[in-house]
């Protein structure tokens, strides 16, 4: 083996033929620049819950202004700016995320929610980015009647997922069906088409063994989450009892302009993040910062959301 032995000298006497090598190069010698992506996310998260495979899709994200017109509407400006601050997040924009979840039980792949309306849903996309497709899906959930959470319910006027049966809850359907606005009308093109092929249901009541609804009417009149249970773990899909990382979970009892019953949406999000704070339950928030999976901690007289890294990937 040949002894090598760097001295300064020698690496000194190296460093100065550096400018001799570029020198030797074309003249016209050019580096290409990559070109800019933009912001973007991959469209799916899968990991293991007990016996199941939980799957969330990112059907969609947008950015939205002036985020105190949604969150906190019964404090005043200097006090959700401090909030933001404290967060390191901006006090004048905000960024949304629109997260389906599917639930492949082993006997059955189950989707919780549609994500938004478009000719082509952005949960086919998602669904096909992470190996599904739309005729795979065996039970269609529906948390609630808001747009962002129904509008992939139909594509090209015929159902998005032609062999699913489909889960609602009963509150929630009978209170929006024949209403003349928006979500009645919307509900009336995407969800009643189907009313032949689904399931209505209340609070307690299973979806299919080891998925439970949960009462959290607030958000909606109906609003439901639901529980998941396998193995020996828990895991809740919160839907839309709590719609920001920061906004929501730090300061519960802030009022959203998104609530149709705002009290009732606070003490079901106090309730709900106190007990997933209490058990250590991991949790999927519709709109939490993608992949949408994480831990509620105590803090003070609100909670701290705590991202998921490996906890369910082992």
């Amino acid at each position: 083996m040949t002894d090598v032995t760097i001295t300064r000298r020698s690496a000194l006497l190296g460093a100065a033929a550096l400018p001799l090598v570029a020198s030797a190069l074309p003249a016209n010698t050019a580096q290409a620049a990559a070109p800019m992506m933009g912001v973007d996310n991959t469209p799916f998260a899968r990991f293991k819950l007990g016996e199941f495979e939980v799957t969330t899709l990112l059907a969609g994200a947008a950015v939205r202004e002036e985020p105190h017109k949604i969150f906190g509407l019964n404090v005043d400006d200097t006090t959700f700016d401090k909030a933001a601050e404290d967060a390191f997040i901006p006090n004048d924009m905000a960024r949304f995320f629109f997260t389906p979840t599917v639930v492949n039980t082993g006997s059955s792949l189950v989707l919780f929610d549609t994500g938004l309306p478009g000719d082509t849903p952005g949960v086919v996309s998602a669904l096909a980015g992470a190996g599904y497709t739309p005729d795979q899906v065996d039970t269609v959930v529906l948390t609630h009647m808001h747009p962002d959470h129904i509008g992939g319910m139909m594509t090209g006027g015929k159902p998005t997922f032609p062999n699913a049966s489909y889960v609602i809850g009963d509150t929630e359907y009978n209170f929006w069906k024949g209403k003349d606005n928006r979500i009645g009308k919307m509900m009336d093109g995407m969800v009643v088409p189907i009313e032949d092929k689904a399931k209505f249901i209340k609070p307690g009541d299973e979806v299919t063994g080891g998925i439970t609804a949960v009462e959290a009417f607030g958000h909606t009149p109906g609003h439901m989450t639901f529980q998941l249970e396998s193995g020996g773990q828990n895991l809740m899909l919160m839907a839309d009892a709590a719609n920001h990382y920061v906004f929501s979970l730090a300061h519960p009892d802030w009022e959203v302009s998104f609530d149709a019953d705002k009290a009732a949406a606070a003490a079901t999000r106090r309730r709900l993040l106190t007990m997933l704070a209490e058990e250590r339950m991991p949790f999927v928030g519709y709109h939490m910062p993608f992949p949408a999976l994480g831990y509620v901690e105590k803090r003070g007289e609100g909670f701290h959301y705590v991202p998921a890294s490996y906890q369910l990937e082992m």
